[in-house]
């Protein structure tokens, strides 16, 4: 298959976050049949990272981005300019993009690349937390990392602090409110307090962004809620600590602060040669420290992840692989003049001993 075909055959096999499995096998078969190594790392029951290698010698780079995507599964199609469909650009495209680049590098003679895709990226991560523990990372000393960033280099990204605030109050007939309290009222009073107020800013990563993503609770309309809580997604620029402060200052002990999860901002290697950004959202990267320096780059932009009109341009994915090609050329380069350095400084040290 083509770029454009492996793109559309990616896209058509539904592998919303949790059900990963048949496009994990497609893959496996796929690269198999090109020749590499593929191994599949369980992850879950039914869920597995794939990792794919060829040659005998193990790779110092690898390519990764991620299998699953959001709901709900959109079929593909395309006219003269764009390709559609979940996952077009988030990221089936970007799967087809590096698998693509691999092979052109490894025409061209040029060893050591090896692929990794992982499940779990758009809620836990836990495809990219299992790989960090895998013996393949000990070998590995760059990994270009996918995610639509419109074919520039992510130099940084920012971190995010997941939180659900909940509130308790007591039921009554909503005819006699005063015998109640009301557990809503008081979450609205804690989130407008926690919107007026002023987040951390960063003069790398920019501001710190506080999205109020759900809310719930109560039982009736005629009943005095007791309870209630609502879900927030704080993207980061600063340590997480300095957000959580800063919160629980706000809340003042009116409601009870639960934190979900948490991701670093992170800051990546800038490449000289290559158009560079700084994105908002949360990558696979951090959970991925084993796996040497990580850069960021990938075809499509993040407005058209996670719509109904998801969608990539074609153009986009053939400049993908040559991005991709080059900048795993630079990189192996980059190595190779390190150890001829390390290796002349050592011969050196040697012969003033001797």
């Amino acid at each position: 298959m083509n770029l454009i075909e492996l793109t559309r055959a990616l896209i058509d096999i539904s592998s919303v976050t949790g059900d990963e499995a048949a496009v994990a096998h497609f893959l496996c078969a796929h690269l198999e049949s090109l020749g590499y190594h593929v191994e599949m790392q369980e992850v879950e029951p039914g869920r597995a990272n794939l990792l794919a290698t060829h040659g005998a010698k193990l790779p110092a780079l690898f390519f990764s981005t991620h299998l699953d995507t959001v709901p709900p599964h959109i079929a593909s199609s395309e006219d003269a300019e764009f390709i559609y469909g979940r996952g077009a650009c988030d990221a089936k495209g970007i799967i087809a993009a590096q698998i693509t680049a691999a092979e052109q590098l490894r025409a061209e003679g040029v060893d050591g690349v090896g692929l990794l895709f992982v499940v779990d990226e758009e809620l836990g991560s836990l495809g990219a937390r299992a790989a960090n523990r895998h013996p393949l990372a000990e070998s590995c000393r760059h990994l270009i990392n996918g995610e639509p960033t419109d074919n520039r280099l992510g130099v940084g990204s920012k971190g995010t602090l997941r939180v659900t605030i909940k509130t308790e109050g007591r039921a009554a007939h909503s005819a006699y409110p005063e015998a109640g309290v009301s557990a809503i009222e008081t979450l609205l009073d804690v989130l407008s307090n926690v919107r007026a107020k002023q987040w951390p800013v960063d003069d790398f990563f920019g501001e710190t962004t506080c999205n109020i993503g759900t809310l719930s609770g109560g039982t009736r309309p005629n009943v005095i809620p007791a309870a209630a809580q609502a879900e927030l997604l704080f993207r980061l620029v600063t340590e997480a600590e300095i957000v959580k402060q800063i919160l629980e200052e706000t809340i003042a002990g009116r409601a009870r602060i639960d934190y979900v999860s948490t991701t670093p901002p992170v800051r990546m290697l800038a490449v000289e040669g290559f158009a560079q950004t700084i994105v908002r959202f949360t990558t696979d990267i951090p959970h991925l420290r084993a796996w040497g320096s990580p850069v960021l780059l990938g075809p499509g932009s993040i407005l058209d992840a996670h719509t109904a009109h998801e969608r990539i341009t074609k153009r986009e994915l053939h400049t993908a692989v040559d991005l991709y090609t080059r900048l795993a050329r630079t990189l192996l380069a980059r190595d190779l003049a390190d150890d001829a350095v390390a290796i002349d400084r050592t011969y050196v040290e040697e012969g003033v001993r001797a």
